[in-house]
């Protein structure tokens, strides 16, 4: 056997998910992200270590910006290949890369011209990592696949798409390489979802893999049940509105956003908050509720039953969408507490920034966070109790109160990863144990190590394997 496998992303670190598979002379790439921690950031400038018009094909796991953010550079580079993902997740990835790229246009535009009015100067050039134009044609490189039906990548390659239950349209994905009559199959877990999420399907389980990638962003915790989450949110709404002040939740665009409008609807209808107004203000949250509409098929059982009964899960009294900027603007002049649901998930841009700036030195107000907080990134900073932070080159004092629920994460836990994996029952070669920061990945390893006897191992950024 001859497969080469590199770690080109989500080494000892969370964002930036990139993997290398080189087999049967094809190039392949399992997933393309983009780096978020904020010291990893330089990465996103570098050159590929590979070519980009020497890779033929990127195989995307979902839609997150950590897996699929850096595809337009490579096209950007010259990769003239094929992206092969669910329906579900090319229509999401499309409206997250397109969101990227103006998002980067125009922090450019504003920070030449912060710098020029005080005189900095930048690390990085003041042009875009990408731009528009790279987004909208790496959108026209889709290749479509079916969840379970197996795609032909090349010569003795193919690829299997299974339900990942982390996000709508999410895969684990897990290819077979055959060569000179035998086959070896690697397994890419992408990002593993939980059970009994709302709306989503569980996760797919195998049986059978020569080798497995799997995330460990929570390999060294047990979450919060799911189960507690409205009883958490109903205490947050209504210990603020008594306070008087707003509550703003940072919320990824991608079912983040619409597990919380479900989670709200139940409340609303329940009768467990005062009725609010909810603002959703990211137009690119907006977009994705809409392939979620569009998607029913993807639903689960309980969720297609509620819909059946005539409850619409994403939708309820005093539910604003807030498309445009001077929407978005006219929020800070609504009188009495609201809730104010924008992007990005991590505070590293979009319209949250604005509300943070508004609210942040507000003690009535809290910020809620209801998803993972990468290291560096300023929903990090904030969340591990920092007395200032820096927002559009000001530094603001944290005077807000700041809470968390834990039980929102669309990430598997610990026991819950191992759940996944140990359904497979041949043991593996190997275990390489990717996207989590280095103390989460080294104590996963260590947990599946003791429970199953595998290999595993945690590997290093760009390092070099030969599967046999």
């Amino acid at each position: 056997m001859q497969i080469k496998l590199n770690f080109f992303g989500a080494a000892k670190n969370v964002t930036g998910s990139c993997y290398y598979l080189e087999a049967n002379g094809k190039r392949l790439l399992i997933d393309c992200g983009l780096y978020q921690e904020r010291d990893l950031k330089p990465r996103n400038w570098a050159d590929f270590p590979v070519p980009a018009h020497t890779i033929d094909a990127v195989l995307l796991t979902h839609a997150h910006l950590d897996h699929c953010g850096r595809i337009p550079k490579l096209v950007k580079e010259g990769f003239e290949g094929t992206i092969y993902a669910t329906s579900a997740t090319a229509e999401i990835a499309n409206i997250i890369m397109q969101d990227s790229a103006h998002i980067q246009e125009e922090d450019i535009k504003n920070k030449k011209r912060r710098h020029e009015k005080t005189g900095k100067t930048s690390p990085f050039p003041y042009v875009p990592l990408y731009t528009m134009d790279d987004a909208l044609k790496a959108g026209s490189m889709f290749s479509k696949v079916k969840y379970a039906q197996a795609a032909s990548i090349g010569d003795g390659i193919t690829a299997e798409f299974r339900e990942a239950g982390h996000v709508f349209g999410s895969s684990s994905i897990r290819i077979a390489v055959t060569q000179d009559g035998e086959t070896r199959t690697i397994l890419f877990s992408g990002d593993v979802g939980r059970w009994d999420l709302p709306i989503m399907r569980d996760p797919h389980q195998y049986e059978t893999a020569d080798y497995v990638l799997i995330e460990s962003t929570y390999g060294d915790r047990v979450h919060g049940e799911v189960a507690d989450i409205p009883g958490e949110l109903e205490r947050v709404i209504n210990e603020t509105v008594e306070a008087g002040g707003n509550i703003i939740i940072p919320s990824f665009a991608l079912e983040r956003t619409q597990e919380l409008l479900y989670h709200l609807n139940g409340l609303v209808n329940e009768e467990r908050i005062p009725l609010l107004p909810v603002f959703v203000d990211s137009p690119m949250a907006i977009k994705i509720t809409d392939v979620f509409k569009k998607h029913q098929d993807l639903y689960d059982e309980e969720t297609m039953a509620q819909i059946r009964a005539g409850d619409k899960p994403c939708d309820f009294p005093r539910l604003e969408m807030t498309r445009t900027v001077d929407e978005s603007k006219a929020i800070a002049r609504v009188k009495g507490s609201a809730i104010i649901i924008a992007g990005s998930g991590m505070c590293t841009g979009g319209r949250v920034k604005h509300h943070l700036k508004a609210n942040i030195e507000r003690p009535e107000s809290t910020i809620l966070f209801v998803g993972y907080q990468s290291h560096g990134t300023l929903g990090r900073i904030i969340l591990d109790g920092a007395e200032t932070v820096r927002l559009f080159g000001e530094q603001y004092a944290v005077r807000a109160r700041v809470a968390k629920i834990s039980g929102f994460s669309a990430h598997a836990d610990q026991n819950e990863l191992y759940q996944w994996i140990s359904s497979i029952k041949k043991p593996p070669r190997k275990i390489f144990i990717t996207h989590g920061e280095e103390k989460q990945a080294a104590a996963f390893a260590e947990f599946l190590t003791g429970k199953t006897g595998w290999d595993c191992l945690v590997p290093e950024y760009e390092q070099e394997v030969m599967l046999d």
